[in-house]
């Protein structure tokens, strides 16, 4: 597979001189294996599953939003970041 990516010029010269050009892809490649997490880590799963948990997340924000409002910090703010997470 092919991909476009748009880089800035001074990175692609920097990965031009670096990186001789038949072996540019396996170098890529390389770097994304290592810095994507993998689907079948457990943490990675259990991280996915509690993003995706309704109830656990209202839960979440309710003591977000009770937190902020805990008296240090102005009700403003707790205003401000409710909009801001809408």
């Amino acid at each position: 597979m092919q991909l476009l990516l748009h880089i800035p010029d001074a990175l692609a010269d920097r990965f031009k001189q670096a990186v001789p050009s038949r072996k540019r892809s396996d170098f890529v490649a390389r770097l994304l294996e290592k810095a994507l997490p993998v689907e079948e880590d457990p943490l990675y799963l259990a991280a996915l599953a509690v993003e995706q948990d309704a109830v656990l997340n209202a839960e979440m924000r309710e003591w977000r939003e009770g937190l902020i409002a805990d008296g240090i910090r102005g009700v403003e703010e707790m205003e401000e970041n409710a909009d801001a997470t809408r």
